[in-house]
């Protein structure tokens, strides 16, 4: 079942419609008619009840919505109030007339998110390169040669101090055993940021040894309080109680160089991954691989990995995922000096960077390509939400991998209508012409 097609009323009538007001020409206007939307109405129908409780919002909006937002790097909250002043988006969203109300609240896209989870946002990402190919920018024979590179997502989190952690434990502790009516014996509110106060002076003026009393002092709050909710609960702690609980507990018996470390209390599941980079030595989030076609740069596959694994090891995932995703199997894959070793054992012929063994002139030229994958990953971080990640767990970091392919390819798709294709005719026979004039008038004067 699919949502209800809202009715126009009788004031809507007398209204003008946006298809009329609208330059048929604009990229946005093309780009709205060229998606295949009743796609989206058929996947997604089945989250949708008729007849039960409030009525649902339109598919499209929402789809609309999201890609328009990775498209423009917008938030929720900027995207939906960008949609109310641009006629554009509310075209693109499928609205017949121009609205002067919020169509949803950002919640919403929140909550449909959640529903529709890493399959349905794949079935976005799937419908740009269904979309693509359609329009004939994307062909099989463009999709025989990928670049695969990887990359760091970092989460909205703040640099991990063992101080910051403990308070913050410490604060999150105390709120929810308010909340179950856990009466404690000392809170160390006021002892607590005292102590996070004097540890960030002392190291600010070099006194480490002074820094480091106050975050024995903050480990010490957190530890007393720790053991009390589990003398008070025992086994009987559940939910949000029991999960912070057990945060708590591996927080204060992680070492300075043990593994697996917690690096955030509201984000267990962010990892401390290591680049090489000179300006940012340590990058805190998740590893995401990125797959683009050699010949055009279209993103053909994206995905996030958690337990920060060798880039070799992500190879075979990322191939089967293209393949998926495109329906053609990728004939060859050139990546960097990071696949050595990879256990890659399918039909597609990886080529490394560096190796000289068996170069040829073309393969020279398509490992030169190769470097085309770093100004994506850029673009990606700067236009497109993945140099921050704020969606909530493992989840949100892999929805937010997927929503990031989607706005890149939907740019690209919006390039693609800024020259049309009668435009490029006709400037292609104004160069015949001129090319035809100066071979003529050469000959005149030879």
């Amino acid at each position: 079942m699919h949502a209800k097609k809202r009715e126009l009323s009788q004031e809507e009538l007398f209204k003008s419609r946006l298809d009329q007001m609208l330059d048929p020409k604009h990229p946005l206007f093309r780009l709205a008619n060229a998606i295949d939307w009743e796609y989206f109405e058929k996947e997604f129908g089945k989250f949708y009840v008729e007849n039960v409780g409030r009525p649902g919002k339109p598919i499209r909006i929402l789809v609309g919505l999201h890609y328009l937002k990775n498209a423009y790097d917008e938030s929720d909250e900027s995207c939906v109030e960008r949609f109310l002043e641009n006629p554009y988006w509310q075209y693109f969203c499928g609205f017949e007339h121009f609205q002067h109300e919020f169509p949803l609240k950002p919640t919403t896209l929140v909550k449909w998110r959640q529903r529709i989870g890493k399959t349905g946002i794949e079935k976005l990402f799937y419908q740009t390169l269904l979309t693509a190919q359609k329009l004939g920018l994307l062909n099989k024979s463009h999709l025989n040669k990928v670049n695969i590179d990887t990359t760091v997502q970092e989460k909205a989190i703040a640099y991990p101090t063992d101080a910051r952690l403990y308070y913050k434990m410490q604060v999150k502790l105390v709120k929810t055993a308010q909340k179950y009516g856990i009466e404690l014996r000392q809170s160390y509110r006021r002892l607590g940021k005292k102590a996070l106060v004097m540890q960030g002076r002392y190291a600010h003026a070099r006194q480490m040894k002074r820094a480091m009393r106050e975050t024995k002092r903050l480990k010490m709050y957190l530890g007393r309080i720790t053991r009390e909710l589990r003398r008070k609960t025992g086994d009987a702690a559940s939910g949000a109680l029991e999960e912070l609980l057990q945060r708590s507990e591996r927080l204060l018996q992680q070492k300075k160089h043990d593994t697996n470390k917690l690096y955030s209390c509201h984000a267990p599941e962010v990892e401390c991954i290591s680049k090489g980079k000179t300006h940012k030595k340590y990058e805190f989030g998740c590893k995401v691989s990125v797959a683009a076609t050699s010949r055009d740069n279209w993103i053909v596959g994206i995905q996030a990995h958690h337990g920060n694994p060798y880039d070799g090891h992500t190879l075979t995932d990322m191939l089967t995922l293209v393949d998926r995703m495109t329906g053609t199997p990728v004939k060859e894959a050139y990546c960097d000096r990071g696949y050595r070793g990879h256990n890659h054992t399918g039909d597609t012929i990886v080529h490394i960077a560096g190796n000289k063994r068996g170069m040829t002139r073309s393969l020279r030229k398509w490992l030169r390509r190769r470097c085309a994958i770093e100004p994506i990953i850029g673009h990606l971080k700067s236009d497109n939400r993945m140099d921050r990640n704020y969606l909530k767990g493992a989840v949100g970091d892999t929805i937010n991998a997927l929503l990031c392919g989607c706005g890149a390819n939907i740019r690209k798709l919006i390039a693609a209508f800024f020259l049309p294709l009668e435009f490029l005719i006709k400037l292609y026979e104004k160069m015949l012409e001129y090319l035809k004039i100066t071979v003529i008038m050469k000959l005149k004067f030879c």
